[in-house]
């Protein structure tokens, strides 16, 4: 099962906090650094993408230490990443992607595409300091809509949608059964949140609400639930 490390994170974009997964490994100290399962989940659609997580992190997997975690953060003017791994690592991932979208944009004077991203982040999981990784990026730019997968080693994956983490064969098992290839945004969002609420019921590691991320042309959106009823 994957663990999630909780902590916060200055963002340009958002001053709230993510929180990051670090693999199934168990760390030397488990017992006293907050860590959840967690399921993470991207979508695309031809008006824009959502991206959804629960809000739960635990202690040593044991003791839920908070109920309102922010675990997608924006880190690019059209784009939100959802993130796994330690604080220290997952503050710098965060802060690491989001320098280089400033860098790029300040020196080339327009936004890195998405797909540009995805395969900078990938590099990022598998040659540096953030172990056992496995976040989903979503954006929108000139080419459309995206969701990729980035796995531990640092391989990229592009698809319609996607999920990860300790609740995605819950979420995965709504997502088959529920996504069409014409899916309006506001559809894209009620299917995540269903499919959240799905593993919520049956994941000990994934809890206590949904944060949704509706990305679009105009740029990301990220806004916090602790009830699925209005979403669904």
């Amino acid at each position: 099962m994957s663990n999630w490390t909780q902590g916060p994170t200055p963002s340009p974009y958002k001053p709230e906090l993510g929180s990051l997964p670090d693999g199934s490994q168990r760390d030397e100290h488990d017992d006293t650094v907050a860590k959840t399962g967690t399921t993470t989940i991207g979508i695309t659609t031809e008006e824009g993408v959502v991206v959804a997580t629960d809000m739960r992190a635990s202690l040593g997997g044991r003791f839920v230490s908070n109920k309102n975690v922010q675990k997608v953060e924006q880190i690019h003017p059209t784009g939100a990443l959802t993130l796994v791994g330690s604080v220290g690592g997952a503050q710098s991932f965060i802060r690491t992607l989001r320098s280089e979208v400033d860098l790029y944009e300040a020196r080339r004077g327009e936004s890195m595409d998405i797909e540009a991203l995805a395969t900078l982040a990938g590099n990022f999981a598998r040659g540096g300091p953030f172990r056992a990784i496995n976040p989903i990026l979503g954006g929108v730019d000139d080419e459309g809509s995206h969701v990729y997968s980035i796995d531990p080693a640092g391989g990229v994956m592009e698809d319609d949608y996607t999920v990860t983490g300790s609740g995605m064969q819950l979420a995965y098992g709504l997502l088959e059964q529920a996504y069409e290839d014409d899916l309006s945004l506001e559809d894209a969002t009620s299917i995540a949140a269903r499919a959240i609420k799905s593993a919520v019921e049956r994941d000990t590691g994934s809890g206590n609400g949904v944060f949704l991320a509706e990305i679009t042309d105009e740029g990301v959106e990220i806004q916090g639930h602790k009830a699925f009823d209005a979403l669904l």
